[in-house]
């Protein structure tokens, strides 16, 4: 598995990877995330004209995977994680993560972030598994209250979500 930044003309294709899986929140009971319209086009492009955007290829240099990320409060933000489910189990998401934390250590940022649903197996307890330790809510920064709000907006509080903090080591 290698991972690059993703091209302009693969935006499409991340739709794709993010509708696939997303379809696995309909087995437990979060149909209504399941069907959720991955990000508009244009809204990916910003991420990929940032340098804020990276695919995990396989075989043919054809993306399986994509995580975006923001610049919030000093940290990078990991604003979205998606492997296609053909490609799961492999260590991908992972690896993803892995190239944010580099990242973010080459640019002297001090932490990740993410906010995510606290009971879904492959969310925060496999964000835990990668460093993340969850942040109650004396600890959440304004920008996070800014994404923690309009998650709310958006209709995500009806499941329990959290955000979540990974404090980088300079290597």
């Amino acid at each position: 598995m290698r991972i690059r930044a993703v091209r302009l003309d693969e935006l499409p294709l991340l739709q794709d990877i993010e509708r696939a899986a997303g379809r696995c929140f309909r087995d437990v009971g979060m149909p209504e995330v399941a069907d959720d319209e991955p990000l508009p086009v244009g809204e990916l492009a910003r991420y990929q004209r940032d340098g804020l955007a990276w695919v995990g290829v396989a075989g043919a240099d054809v993306p399986v995977a994509y995580l975006i990320a923001d610049r919030v409060d000093g940290n990078l933000h990991v604003e979205q994680v998606s492997v296609h489910p053909d490609s799961a189990r492999r260590g991908v998401g992972r690896s993803l993560v892995e190239h944010l934390a580099d990242q973010a250590r080459g640019e002297g940022v001090p932490a990740l972030t993410l906010t995510t649903f606290a009971e879904v197996p492959w969310n925060a307890p496999y964000y835990a598994r990668c460093g993340f330790l969850p942040l109650d809510d004396s600890m959440l920064t304004p920008g996070l209250r800014e994404i923690r709000d309009r998650e709310a907006a958006h209709g995500l509080d009806r499941w329990p979500r959290v955000c979540m903090r990974r404090v980088l080591r300079r290597s």
